[in-house]
């Protein structure tokens, strides 16, 4: 490391020791003191003590993680009762320096002890090393800047041959925060960073890194038009500056069987590229092009990405789940069977096929919507730790489900448009593929023509209801049907599975 970088990163270093709580660290508790809130143990091995002051029983424990047990730190003692108690911290000889903190804990309040043996060596690694390494050890490494995602703190992606890695917080050449941009950092560039592993919900980072070097890209995508193409295709073209040995343009794989280059003008250093886009007869659609040059030793690379509309993909919930996340607009219907936000409309929508979380469809507090309605919805695939949920979602059309006894639903006209939910014991089953059954509630008796497993049922998908629920004489049903009639008999008809509860 340069020398003028020696003092700003030690300073970053103690201070990414004391983030996580620099009230509780700073502040003189009452209920309990140390002599030093900071111990230092050899790099070759030894003992440090400090000296407790309680008001009462307190309690010691090591802050450990998956790859960071910190086995190698003993505490002589990690309990103690009201009082002055020395408490010795020990470790073995280290090859490395590393870091720990000891909590101590009592009534209520917490204490924090920073370890530090040696002083942190930094390893110059490739980011595959940094992913895999425990949190808190440091690390010099090179990779290209390939993404910024805040520019006053400093947080972007590092990326090399083996693998991706974020940068929460990048420190100015004075070691100070809140100054990204002094760095001139942009996306393509080479760039040598030092800091500390950490991560954040187990996902791996590097916390306010200080940069070393930054070699400029030779090639940079300067700007673009028609980023997002319409359904009909067209061109999307890409201005370039390269200062390199060549311009060379890459199209994905995946993208090659809808997408081409029809041209590429070049005057000095710039350069104008023209790319022509198929018209999309699926969904949404996105690709990342890379531009790339070299010096002669070494290749430079800058990206930009494309999007192009889709149409929208008409859908089961069961064919919703099992697609990829992406961008592809899915339009599906059913009915809604819980609301768990009535302000920004996150709730439970369930077809024949099954069901789905939807996080939010658009105004819905203004839309009138409650459980039972049918509705049909546009948005996208995405997912939430790993649990599907419908994203992005806007109201294409609603029928609401009016709630009624059996005397109500019978003295209405028959209609298929008009929806009613009624909830009444089960008093026989006669057909029991397509769940035709008799119905009875306090205001009276009728047959139900079909009741099938969800909104949207058709064919074979229509039987089976009455096996997979489980459903039986003597239960309690609810259910979403029309007003029909058969043979002058009033009757309710087309039956959506709604929630039962059994007799028992």
């Amino acid at each position: 490391m340069k020398l003028k970088n020696i003092f700003p990163f030690f300073i970053a270093l103690l201070a990414l020791m004391t983030s996580c709580n620099d009230e509780e660290t700073m502040t003189l508790l009452d209920e309990i003191q140390v002599s030093s809130s900071f111990v230092a143990l050899p790099l070759e091995g030894g003992s440090t003590s400090i000296t407790i002051t309680a008001k009462d029983s307190w309690s010691a424990e090591k802050v450990t993680t998956e790859k960071d047990p910190v086995e190698w730190l003993t505490i002589s003692s990690t309990s103690g009762s009201a009082g002055e108690t020395e408490i010795t911290f020990s470790a073995p000889a280290a090859l490395d320096g590393r870091t720990a903190e000891v909590l101590l804990n009592t009534g209520g309040v917490t204490q924090r002890i920073n370890i530090i043996q040696g002083l942190p060596q930094i390893s110059e690694v490739p980011v595959a090393e940094v992913l895999a390494a425990p949190d808190g050890k440091n690390f010099r490494v090179t990779g290209v800047c390939t993404n910024i995602t805040n520019t006053l703190y400093g947080n972007w992606y590092l990326t090399d041959e083996t693998g991706e890695l974020y940068i929460y917080g990048t420190l100015d050449a004075k070691g100070g925060t809140k100054n990204f941009e002094s760095l001139g950092l942009e996306v393509g560039d080479e760039v040598t960073i030092e800091g500390p592993k950490s991560s954040y919900k187990g996902n791996p980072q590097m916390v306010n890194v200080m940069v070393v070097q930054i070699n400029k890209s030779l090639v940079k995508v300067d700007s673009v038009e028609n980023a997002m193409l319409p359904l009909e295709g067209g061109d999307f073209i890409a201005y370039v500056t390269c200062k390199g040995e060549g311009l060379s343009v890459e199209i994905p794989d995946d993208a090659k069987s809808w997408l081409s280059i029809s041209s590429i003008q070049t005057v000095g250093t710039s350069s104008v590229v023209t790319f022509k886009a198929a018209v999309n007869e699926g969904g949404d659609r996105e690709t990342t092009l890379t531009f790339s040059t070299t010096d002669g030793t070494k290749e430079y690379t800058s990206q930009t990405m494309l999007s192009q509309a889709g149409s929208i993909i008409d859908a089961s919930i069961a064919e919703f789940l099992a697609a990829e996340v992406g961008n592809t607009q899915y339009r599906l219907s059913g009915v809604i069977t819980g609301i768990s936000n009535d302000t920004y409309g996150n709730l439970y929508l369930r077809d024949f096929s099954g069901e789905t979380y939807v996080y939010g469809i658009e105004d819905f507090a203004d839309k009138g919507l409650k459980e039972g309605d049918i509705i049909t919805i546009v948005g996208t695939r995405a997912e939430y730790k790993g649990t599907p949920q419908v994203k992005g979602a806007v109201l294409e059309s609603s029928i609401s489900v009016i709630p009624a006894t059996i005397a109500d639903v019978l003295a209405k006209e028959d209609s298929r448009d008009i929806y009613y939910m009624v909830t009444a014991q089960v008093t026989s089953i006669v057909r029991e593929d397509y769940g035709n059954m008799n119905l009875k509630d306090s205001s009276g008796e009728t047959y139900l023509h079909g009741c099938y497993p969800g909104y949207g049922a058709s064919g074979d998908d229509r039987k089976g209801l009455i096996a997979a629920k489980g459903l039986k004489v003597g239960d309690t049903l609810t259910v979403i049907a029309n007003k029909g009639s058969y043979e002058g008999s009033n009757q309710l008809t087309n039956g959506i599975y709604f929630s039962h509860e059994s007799a028992n």
